[in-house]
């Protein structure tokens, strides 16, 4: 994983394409680009970029595992509902080296920015963080923490799986925004090697599996608690939406930064809607 998702170089740098990509090659892409695990990427190009994309819910997979497991331990151990949500927001911070919360400061800046499209990618590309940053940072880690409490509160397997279900749609919504038609606002980064690589089709499937697994793993609690989940993942993938169409109508398409924003919107959204009721 780079510093930053827009250092990526564009996929026809590197390996040259290839009509298709293995499930490991596609993993291994998912993993390096949204995680700091130690997974080596093997292809460049848009078929890994391709099947790498359509696995980024299994990365979120991966980490809201880890981050449930921190929260949850430090809940049984008895701390707070409080410090059980501050923990589990700090793992996928962590797992991503706050390139996630980075690409959401810059897409805010770029967005507030009132500038030329040329002039805002400009403006998102530095590496500091404006005034219309750092009120969306603080907000939106605000409202994590405030719904994250709430459903610590509640129970541990009620906040574990909220964790779970966020990181997951997170990613979710990353695999949408590289769906077809949806294209690059830059010639290199992040945003030039996935922009448009995923058929509409599989990140529908997508979306349609992983709410419905969400629905599922609730299932014990209740059917309330299933159609909650199921809602959840709808509304932070709707939320996702509206901010990637406003992101390409103003940018002329995605960057690395747009990716991070929508992710945490996207779980912003699912954990609001999880702590109601």
């Amino acid at each position: 994983m780079t510093d930053s998702f827009d250092d990526q170089p564009a996929p026809s740098r590197l390996t040259p394409p290839a009509e298709r990509a293995s499930l490991p090659d596609g993993l291994r892409f998912a993993f390096g680009t949204l995680t700091v695990l130690p997974a080596r990427i093997t292809r460049w190009d848009r078929p890994a970029a391709r099947t790498g994309m359509a696995c980024a819910p299994l990365a979120g997979l991966v980490v809201g595992v880890l981050a449930a497991a921190a929260g949850v331990l430090l809940l049984l151990l008895g701390g707070g509902p409080l410090l059980a949500a501050a923990v589990t927001l700090t793992v996928p911070a962590a797992m991503t080296r706050g390139l996630h919360l980075d690409g959401l400061a810059d897409t805010a800046d770029g967005l507030g920015s009132a500038k030329p499209a040329a002039e805002a990618l400009r403006i998102m590309k530095k590496s500091d963080i404006g005034p219309f940053g750092v009120v969306a940072l603080l907000l939106v880690l605000l409202v994590q923490a405030g719904a994250l409490t709430d459903l610590y509160a509640g129970g541990w397997a009620r906040g574990g799986l909220a964790a779970l279900v966020a990181a997951v749609t997170a990613r979710l919504a990353m695999t949408l925004a590289s769906r077809d038609g949806v294209p690059p606002a830059r010639i290199e980064g992040l945003g030039a090697a996935v922009a448009g690589v995923v058929p509409r089709t599989a990140a529908a499937l997508a979306a349609v599996a992983v709410a419905a697994l969400a629905a599922a793993a609730a299932a014990p609690m209740g059917p309330f608690a299933a159609a909650r989940n199921a809602a959840a993942v709808l509304a932070g993938l709707a939320a996702a939406e509206v901010l990637l169409r406003r992101c390409t109508g103003r940018f002329g398409g995605v960057t690395g930064d747009v990716f991070g924003a929508v992710a945490e919107v996207s779980a912003t959204v699912a954990l609001v809607v999880l702590s109601l009721g």
